[in-house]
């Protein structure tokens, strides 16, 4: 029998290139906002005031920071509450993203999300701070923003390189809602469709970053796999990544696209229909296939030794990973495998590697 619960948040979406200042500008009157504070980076501040030139803002924060601090928070709640505002626009990518719902984590202050990257922070509920190398992340509807303008004009700017990472972030997601601890079948179509969409976009924007189509598409299925992430919660790659990021402060996209062919590779045998679906989404015999072909065309990331990692580091990641990881994940995972895991993800070894059968092998 078909039995699963499911909860659909609730949150506008406005999707449309070259709209996102109109869309803005209507969203703050819909909102009746008066002081409306203004995150971006300085890189994004010049593309951040083309967004917002149709309104009046109080603040602009600028102080954005990778995983989130906690100090950067602190200043940029203090910085709100002081100014009085009553509504957060973040326009960037996911630390920006991040850093509004920090905000609203405690404030409660509302935010309008106008994304520039595949990150998908924006469509869900889940917050996260680092504080004395650790990365908490926790799950709260307040940090949800209310409404997210999509606008793939404002993706052009991102470079073919980390359109590709942030890009393989976003079927990330799509990946983990399949096995999450709260996967169910609207998650798992949801997911399909963005793995699909992804699919497709990716390559478009390698074969022309100043296409539209392409970026449309990646959008499109980042905002979906969002979705289902955030029903779905948090599963065995994003722990893992959390660590990676968190801990050792590697660079978020590029983490996500390294370490997800492993987790695919370790888990796919032992989820067969989370397998099947992926594969089918890829139009290939095997998930693993569907996705290191795609990987190929992109030219992905590929090593995590190439961002800082080391083969020292691997003990202290286990060791903080593992406890992590939900019971709910399809293959029994310990400090063993995921050793194996992480050594495979430093050097780029072939994912393969980590079916049941060539770990057993290697074991004896």
């Amino acid at each position: 029998m078909l039995t699963f619960e499911h909860t659909t948040l609730g949150q506008r979406v406005l999707f449309g290139s070259g709209k996102a200042a109109a869309n803005l500008a209507a969203e703050v009157a819909r909102l009746g906002a008066g002081r409306v504070m203004v995150i971006a980076s300085e890189f994004e501040l010049p593309m951040a005031e083309r967004v917002a030139a149709d309104i009046d803002p109080v603040l602009w924060h600028t102080d954005v920071v990778m995983h989130v601090p906690v100090e950067v928070a602190e200043r940029a709640r203090t910085a709100a509450t002081d100014a009085g505002i009553d509504l957060i626009v973040c326009v960037g990518g996911g630390s920006t993203t991040g850093l509004a719902k920090a905000i609203a984590l405690t404030t409660g202050i509302p935010i309008l999300a106008v994304p520039t990257t595949y990150a998908g922070s924006e469509a869900t509920n889940v917050w996260g701070l680092t504080e004395a190398a650790r990365k908490t992340t926790g799950v709260d509807d307040q940090v949800l923003p209310a409404t997210v303008i999509y606008d793939a004009g404002l993706t052009l700017t991102l470079p073919v390189e980390l359109s590709v990472a942030s890009g393989l972030n976003g079927l990330a997601h799509c990946v983990d809602s399949l096995w999450g601890p709260r996967a169910d079948p609207i998650n798992a179509a949801l997911a399909a469709e963005g793995l699909r969409a992804l699919a497709a976009g990716l390559p478009a924007i390698v074969a022309d970053p100043a296409g539209p189509e392409g970026r449309e598409q990646a959008l499109y299925g980042a905002y979906l796999a969002a979705v289902a992430f955030a029903s779905a919660g948090s599963g065995m790659h994003h722990k893992i990544c959390h660590v990676l990021g968190g801990t050792f402060n590697l660079p978020h996209a590029q983490t996500h696209a390294t370490v997800l062919p492993y987790v695919l590779a370790f888990n796919a045998p032992h989820a067969p229909q989370a397998e099947a679906r992926i594969a089918a989404a890829f139009g290939t015999g095997t998930a693993l296939q569907g996705l290191q072909d795609l990987r190929a065309t992109l030219d992905a990331p590929r090593a995590l030794a190439d961002y800082g990692f080391t083969e020292e580091n691997i003990p202290e990641a286990v060791r903080i990973a593992l406890p992590a990881i939900p019971a709910t994940n399809p293959r029994p995972v310990t400090a063993d495998n995921l050793t194996a895991l992480l050594a495979a993800a430093l050097t780029g070894a072939d994912p393969a590697t980590l079916t049941e059968t060539a770990l057993q092998g290697a074991q004896r």
